[in-house]
């Protein structure tokens, strides 16, 4: 009888995991499509085919929404594992290679998670304050990196300094600018952003 309840307990968590990301992929099209301010819980209900309520019990409305759709879009992106791995590399401009190829990869999956991010920090306080903790993060995942190539970075430059300039030539303006405005393919991207990073960082 334990290990039915545990099982059925199992189950039910992969039940409201999956309606979750179900709300999420179903919320994401619309903010895409509607934009962040226009979309409404009940529209992702009535899209989703999950009822709004669940979504306000499981999600906690379109804040909690936009997180779990920013939750699944970093999964998929592997960059948590790339960054481990990137700190374990031996040779400097590899790691800054392989920093390359994971911002890469996040731009490609999901520019428009950041635009919807964006939009609603202009709209909402909280948002902006929910936004400003993500940038944190981000920058904190950079400054580890910068931090690892201390011993090797160019002459005259601080661990500081050099996060400064990883932080914008990583920002989406730039890849807007670049592969959405300008055209370059994600190949020729990630081959500029890898080459400018050594260039600026390790001398």
């Amino acid at each position: 009888m334990v290990v039915k309840r545990a099982e059925s307990g199992g189950h039910r968590a992969r039940q409201a995991q999956a309606t979750r990301e179900r709300v999420a992929v179903t919320a994401r099209r619309l903010f895409a499509e509607r934009g962040y301010v226009a979309t409404t819980i009940a529209a992702i209900a009535e899209s989703s085919g999950v009822p709004a309520q669940t979504i306000y019990s499981s999600l906690g409305g379109k804040a909690g929404v936009l997180e779990e759709i920013r939750r699944l879009w970093i999964a998929d992106s592997g960059a948590a594992l790339t960054h481990r791995e990137a700190l374990a590399e031996a040779d400097l401009a590899t790691r800054l290679r392989m920093a390359a190829g994971w911002h890469r990869r996040q731009m490609e999956l999901g520019y428009d998670v950041i635009t919807v991010y964006q939009e609603a920090a202009r709209s909402d306080p909280d948002m902006a304050r929910e936004w400003e903790r993500v940038l944190r993060g981000r920058e904190g995942a950079i400054t580890e990196l910068v931090r690892s190539l201390a011993g090797g970075l160019a002459s005259g430059l601080d661990v500081k300094t050099a996060t400064d300039v990883f932080v914008a030539l990583t920002l989406s303006e730039m890849y807007r600018t670049l592969v959405v405005d300008r055209g370059w393919s994600l190949d020729e991207f990630e081959q500029w952003l890898a080459d400018t990073l050594i260039a600026q960082l390790l001398g």
